[in-house]
Formats: structure tokens, sequence, C-alpha cells
């Protein structure tokens, strides 16, 4: 996606699609045929299987992307910088919350509207239905955006160690949270507590990245591999032995998962970026509109798939379980494809024209 704050990287796009594809199959899978249910049995399914991991890929991208605009513009405008992002995320995200607040009109409360801040918490109106249930992610978004200037000028001043030394203290306050939670999971997985180590993370890969451009590019391929075998790792272990769906409310594990998580996601966005590998231009262009509308296709897949299910049902074209998930994702896929263009074309696309720089060089 062009910026008028940082050269365009069309890797990144390519990121911010494949997050959003995990989201998607994740709840295509769920929603049609595991039902919230998790998948022990077959741990290498765990990318899809606890594909909510993808929330996960585009927090840890936030950090990496915008710590990589603040090492190339070192004075941040403030007021620019937040209304940028406001007009970034919320013409969409208004959108779904005003559907979520009118399909439960009748229990509507005046200070609700105060969920637009917090959609992660309590009984946010967005996460009552399947329909706008994503849109809990974008408080915590939100929140990182009114930090990260501060957190930007920080890291770049400090070096690494200063983002290294927040995250023991994410540590201990997640430590904390733990012992006194009922259900840490939970809250660990849709809180500010349990997330903010992500986009730590992908700062500093950012700044790792920015200091060894070379080095790693020499390696990319190598990376990429690595990459490639930690996320799977990680998807495994979580299917295995510590999944989201699993009736314990408290799980030990979730201490240290969005850490493991975001580690592993860094170590992938990093490869990605440094690779010398070409796409074919079809694919690379058909990746790039991917992350363009990466952020409706994000709020807009759940109502197609609720749509969807709710005309046809379950498919049985084939009587073969696999072909037909297969055929019901891919026509699900083409379904969301089209209402995200749609909505960003309409939605989005005019508000991110009224965007301005909000960087500039150190005077």
């Amino acid at each position: 996606m062009d910026s008028n704050n940082l050269p365009h990287l069309p890797r990144l796009d390519h990121v911010r699609f494949f997050a959003a594809n995990l989201v998607f199959l994740f709840h295509v899978l769920h929603y049609y045929y595991l039902h919230w249910q998790p998948l022990i049995g077959y741990p290498w399914m765990g990318l899809i299987s606890e594909g909510h991991t993808g929330v996960g890929l585009f927090f840890t991208l936030s950090g990496f992307l915008f710590m990589l605009i603040a090492l190339h513009n070192p004075v941040i405008d403030y007021r620019r910088f937040i209304r940028n992002r406001f007009l970034r995320i919320f013409p969409m995200f208004l959108t779904v919350f005003f559907i979520a607040i009118s399909i439960g009109r009748d229990d509507f409360r005046a200070q609700d509207i105060l969920y637009l801040f917090f959609s992660n918490l309590g009984k946010a109106p967005t996460s009552i239905h399947f329909i706008t249930g994503a849109a809990w992610t974008i408080s915590l978004e939100f929140t990182f955006y009114l930090l990260f200037p501060f957190l930007g000028r920080f890291a770049r001043e400090k070096g690494p160690g200063y983002l290294l030394k927040l995250l023991l203290l994410m540590l201990l306050f997640k430590l904390g949270a733990y012992g006194v939670t009922e259900r840490s999971t939970h809250m660990l997985y849709s809180t500010l507590v349990g997330r903010f180590d992500q986009f730590l993370i992908g700062m500093l890969a950012a700044l790792l990245y920015n200091r060894n451009k070379e080095y790693l590019s020499q390696r990319g391929s190598l990376l990429m591999l690595l990459a490639f075998i930690v996320v799977l790792i990680n998807a495994a272990v979580q299917a295995r032995y510590a999944s989201f769906f699993l009736v314990q409310p408290k799980q030990v594990f979730w201490i240290f998962w969005s850490m493991l998580e975001a580690g592993g996601w860094a170590l992938f966005i990093t490869a990605w970026v440094s690779a010398r590998f070409e796409l074919p231009k079809w694919l690379d262009r058909f990746m790039r509109r991917g992350g363009e509308i990466s952020f409706s296709f994000y709020l807009m897949h759940a109502l197609v798939i609720y749509l969807t299910y709710q005309a046809f049902g379950v498919l049985r074209l084939t009587g073969n379980i696999v072909a037909d998930g297969i055929f019901t994702a891919v026509g699900l896929y083409i379904l969301t494809w089209t209402a995200a263009t749609l909505s960003y074309e309409t939605i989005e696309k005019p508000f991110l024209g009224l965007r301005s720089g909000y960087g500039r060089p150190q005077q």
C-alpha cells in the first residue's frame, strides 16, 4: 500500500495478504466443520485450525512497519500521524460498529459508545455476533498507534536494548495478570497485556533488519526456509498442547505464547522482505492487491461466511469432506474478495486519499 511516509515495500502487502488469508481459513474451518473445538490429533494443520495466529502476524507487522517509518522519518508530527491512522481504520471500523449496535438496538446503552475505544473488552457490541466479531483487534491497534510516535523515538535513540527492557516488563505484567485472572487464556489472547509484546517484537525486528539489510538479503532464502519451519512448528505445538479452544481457561503456555508467536512471525516478515527471489508477476499483483484490500477482507469475511452458510449450509458436492471443504473455501474466498473490493473502493479508499505526510528528517 502506498504511503506518504515510507517508500513502498510490496513485500509487506504480501504479508498482509497472508495474514488475512490465515484468519479467513481459520473461520471457514471452524464455522463449517470444527465449531470452535480443538483439532489436537492433527497438529500439522495448526496453521489453519489455530489460524487466529494471523492476528498475531498483523500485530507484529504493524510494529515492523511503523518502526521502519520512524527510522525513515526521525521527526514525526503526532497530530498528523494520529489523523492518518484515524483515516486509515475508523471509516471501516465505524461501519462495522454501527452494524453491531443496530443489530443490538434493544440492548444498546449510551455508554456503549465507549466500546469504539475498547472493542476488545467486556460485552462490546461488535463481539456479540460472529459477523462483526473480528473488530475486537481494532482497539489494540489504535492503542499502539497512540503510543508509537513515542516508542519509535525512544527505540531509535536508545536502540534495541530499550525494546528488550519493555519486553521484560511485559513478561512481568503477564505473570501477574495470569496469577489473578481465572480465565487467563482469553485475557492474554484479547488484551493489551497479552498482545503488546507482539508490536514490540515487530519493532525490534525492524531495527535489526534496518541495521543488517545486506547480510540478511544474502541469506534471504535460507532465512525464509527457517522462518517457515519455525512458524509451522509454533502452530503445531499450539494445536497439540495449548489450543485456544481447550476447556481449561488457564494455561501457563499462554504467558509466553504471544512472544513465541511474534518471534516466528518477525522472522517470517524479515525473511520475506529480505529474500531476493522474484514471484511470477501475476502472483505478485494478486498478493499486492490482496494486501491492499486486506483490512476490508478481514472485517467483511465473517459476514460472507455467515450469509453463505445460512443460504446453503454445508455443501456436499462430492461426498468427500476434504474436496467439499476446498470447494467451499474457494467459493467463499471469491465472494469475500468481491465484497472486500466493494468495501475498499467505497468506504476505505476515499478516506485514504485524504492522508498526508507526517514525518520529516531530523533538523
